[in-house]
């Protein structure tokens, strides 16, 4: 029976592995080796990842790929993604291929504004509140000057800040709604710096407020904090082409598959159980790109659901239309992001996926994004009305249905072959290297 332990995080990695080999993992001894084989040789890079995080065992990889052939507002670029699932990286090559032929991509960010707030309670007389706001906002800002100097020497810093009342939610509760503009940075830990100390000034100044009675001078801030709702913080990606252009070998008449595929864009844009699994896929391909640029990808998921859902029922992301015999498809998302700062400026590999998107701006990272979402969304809607989602993905996913098997080099060459031209599925890779192994 395991126990609580003190000071673990005291204890050096290789003290903190024997441990958990002890407590947990006394039949696995295998599972220990895994974690050691998995710490990189160059010990210097491995002090870096330890540092990233807490109680640091070993480093969690994930394939690093690219997708070459995205032509975005007139640039071909190659958009490396971070991801693990089978046929992502290949779908949104495919898309990339697709359009580049066909105009390409255009995307433009329509807003960089950040947001947060500082949730406090005050119960008191509204219109006294509301005067005191007035009087020190001036006071608010001037405490923040030292944090924000560097920000705005690079044009950024806090846009507004706004007295918010919001006792119709919660008795008492009380908001100052503020924004900001972090440029390059994802200016997480610039805007909750700001935010903390515009609620310490908050307090201070309430109790010297001389209209307030003394319970009002209680006014008490909960908590300040950065939203990753950022609906002001917004791009639009979209492709278009004549309706003719979209026919080939896979999509036949152009005609008939914009329709069906129109009609599989509708279906998640009114169906709340299609339009999660439609987003997922959206996601795939910007998480991928958030992953390997070294941002903040649950931030990103969060805030994107909570757009997906911001009129009152989860719907799709993207949409379509076709006006005179035009194809149009786009996508809108709300997206923070960074190029510089946190660990896009500490990972080597994030370092070397901004060098592949040529140092983009953060707005440059916003596009780039919204595209590799847009992308994944056309493959995978293209499959699923053409020749359905299976075919292409468990081709991708045969190799770590032989990777589970521990298959040979040799006996992967035979079964690739017999599946070239027979359905795949786990039971039929199984049964083919059964007989296989029964020859040899």
């Amino acid at each position: 029976m395991a126990y609580p332990i003190s000071g673990f995080s005291k204890l050096t990695k290789a003290e903190k592995i024997a441990w958990l080999g002890d407590t947990y993992l006394k039949n696995s001894p295998s599972s220990v080796h895994t974690l050691q084989n998995y710490w990189h040789p160059d010990s210097e890079l491995q002090n870096l990842h330890d540092e990233f995080t807490e109680n640091t065992l070993s480093n969690f990889y994930l394939p690093f790929g690219i997708a070459p052939n995205f032509l975005i507002n007139g640039r071909n670029l190659a958009i490396p993604m971070a991801v693990e699932e089978s046929s992502v990286i290949a779908a949104s090559g495919k898309a990339a291929k697709f359009w580049n032929t066909r105009g390409g991509f255009k995307a433009t960010v329509l807003g960089t504004q950040k947001s947060g707030h500082v949730h406090f309670n005050y119960s008191g007389d509204p219109k006294k509140l509301l005067l005191f706001f007035e009087e020190i906002k001036p006071k608010l800002l001037a405490s923040v000057s030292e944090i924000v100097r560097n920000m705005e020497e690079r044009g950024g810093g806090v846009l507004s800040i706004e007295l918010k009342d919001k006792t119709d939610l919660l008795a008492n509760y009380y908001q100052l709604a503020c924004s900001f503009e972090t440029k390059d940075a994802m200016g997480a830990n610039f805007i909750n710096t700001c935010l903390e100390q515009f609620g310490a000034t908050l307090e201070k100044e309430a109790q010297q407020f001389d209209l307030f009675s003394e319970t009002e001078k209680q006014l008490h801030v909960i908590m300040s904090i950065l939203s990753n709702y950022v609906p002001e913080c917004r791009v639009r990606a979209e492709v278009s082409c004549p309706v003719e252009d979209l026919g080939n070998k896979q999509e036949g008449n152009g005609k008939i598959f914009a329709e069906k595929f129109m009609q599989g864009i509708r279906i998640a844009e009114v169906e709340p159980s299609r339009a999660v699994t439609h987003n997922k896929g959206i996601m795939n391909g910007i998480d991928a790109v958030v992953l390997a640029t070294g941002n903040d990808f649950r931030a990103v998921e969060a805030g994107i659901h909570a757009y997906a859902a911001k009129d009152g029922s989860y719907t799709s992301l993207t949409h379509a239309e076709i006006k005179n015999g035009i194809f149009h498809y786009w996508i809108e998302i709300p997206i923070a992001l960074g190029t510089i700062g946190g660990l896009t400026s500490l990972h080597p590999l994030a370092q070397v996926a901004l060098e592949i998107l040529q140092k983009p701006s953060a707005k440059e990272l916003m596009e780039i994004a919204a595209v590799a979402g847009l992308a994944q969304n056309f493959a995978a809607i293209r499959s699923l009305v053409t020749t359905g989602i299976q075919k292409g993905h468990m081709k991708m996913h045969l190799m770590n249905i032989l990777n589970q098997q521990q298959t040979t080099s040799s006996e992967k060459a035979l079964i690739i072959e017999h599946f070239q031209t027979n359905p795949i599925t786990h039971s039929a890779v199984i049964e083919v290297l059964q007989k296989i192994r029964n020859v040899e």
